[in-house]
């Protein structure tokens, strides 16, 4: 019997759904009850006993984020740190590599922001070579042109999973099977695609992996982690180290931690780690290849409803895609359309170029409005959300 995905439940448990048309999911998801109750229950405990006092009573539930983490994305708990954010996450996997002039550093097209100015700035102070590796038919990263561009000289393959500025799904399995043929570090920021869908590190074949809390898992700001291989952990120093991630020995030494938490702070959102863990949880109990059906089918509708309306154009790309919908409307600024659409109480947010250079300017774009869906969106939203467009492109002409 097909799975029935029980949108009402959904939305009873996620209580901004009441106030919002949220299509703002790739931003900032709406968090569901569980995770919120969770991370205030928190915050009250230490407002009323003490923070150090509140971590120790709830250091169970601080732990168990671990093995939640592990659970989403197959791993061990010992291959899994807490960080605050998926940038910082990423950095903290990428600038513990050490490289040396001449090294390649392989990338996608549709690289972040974030991503490309720490690859030059790397390249900058170590001689390393910044390269992207060329689009396939689809826009998606071209897993052919990348196996000849393979030699000794690779460092690192490093690209993010779900570009910010549109559906696509780059193939990093098939990535990820060249760079262990060629015994090359991976490195895959899954900042857009952690909660979407299915993830499984060792599927993927990558040495580290970088995701947020907010996005698709739906859990508090402020949260992230960073997935590092066991086999690589004790090659890798991070570019900071506190009194968590090491021991002070004796007066000239130092001892790193075993396990992936040496790229951790010993400072950090206590209460957003523990709604972490119960978000990933609630993704869980869903399900990630039910939710991972849903948001195909609803980010298809929104598409295939958009795509007709007279100057709109959906600029998605990818033979597989996701729930990130991006698209412009002639004689209308993405900017007028998301401040006309805030107005009405319907959240979509604004791809930039600087966020995405090089893939914009291949496509001479220059900003998109950006419509991201999630599970307890409904098919009627949407439909409301392609009505109210329709009404906006007919004032442009």
């Amino acid at each position: 019997m097909p799975y029935v995905f029980d949108v009402e439940r959904a939305r009873q448990e996620t209580p901004g759904s009441a106030n919002v048309m949220h299509f703002n999911n790739a931003g900032a998801s709406l968090m569901p009850e569980p995770v919120l109750t969770a991370t205030l229950d928190h915050l009250r405990l230490e407002a009323s006993i003490g923070g150090y006092e509140a971590a120790a009573q709830a250091q169970d539930s601080l732990e168990h984020a671990y093995d939640a983490i592990a659970s989403l994305i197959h791993c061990s708990r010992d291959e899994v740190a807490c960080i605050e954010n998926a940038t910082r996450a990423w950095d903290m996997a990428f600038y513990s590599l050490n490289f040396q002039p001449g090294d390649r550093i392989l990338t996608s097209i549709s690289e972040y922001a974030s991503n490309y100015i720490a690859y030059l700035q790397v390249a900058r102070k170590t001689g390393a070579v910044v390269e992207a590796i060329p689009n396939d038919f689809y826009g998606q990263v071209d897993v052919e042109a990348l196996s000849g561009m393979l030699d000794e000289r690779v460092k690192l393959i490093s690209v993010t999973h779900v570009p910010t500025n549109g559906g696509l799904v780059n193939p990093v399995q098939a990535i990820g099977k060249l760079a262990r043929q060629h015994n090359i570090l991976f490195l895959v920021d899954a900042c857009q695609s952690v909660g979407q869908m299915p993830i499984d590190v060792e599927q993927i074949g990558c040495d580290m992996l970088s995701a947020t809390g907010r996005k698709y898992l739906r859990g508090p700001r402020g949260t992230g982690f960073l997935y590092v291989r066991r086999a690589l952990l004790e090659q890798l120093e991070p570019p900071m180290l506190d009194l968590h991630a090491a021991t002070w020995t004796s007066r000239d030494s130092y001892e790193m931690r075993p396990d992936a938490r040496r790229f951790e702070n010993w400072e950090c959102n206590f209460a957003g780690k523990i709604g972490l863990g119960v978000a990933i949880d609630y993704a869980l109990d869903w399900g990630l290849d039910n939710i991972w059906r849903r948001l195909k089918a609803l980010a298809y509708q929104l598409r295939t409803q958009l795509s007709p309306i007279p100057g709109v154009i959906v600029h998605d790309r990818g033979s597989i895609q996701c729930g990130i919908v991006t698209f412009t409307v002639e004689g209308l600024t993405p900017e007028e359309i998301k401040r006309q659409l805030a107005s009405e109480q319907i959240n979509v947010s604004i791809s930039e170029l600087s966020s995405t250079l090089l893939d914009m300017e291949s496509r001479h774009l220059s900003t998109m409005v950006r419509a991201s869906v999630h599970y307890y969106n409904t098919e009627e939203e949407i439909e409301r959300f392609c009505a109210r467009i329709d009404a906006l492109a007919s004032t442009a002409f």
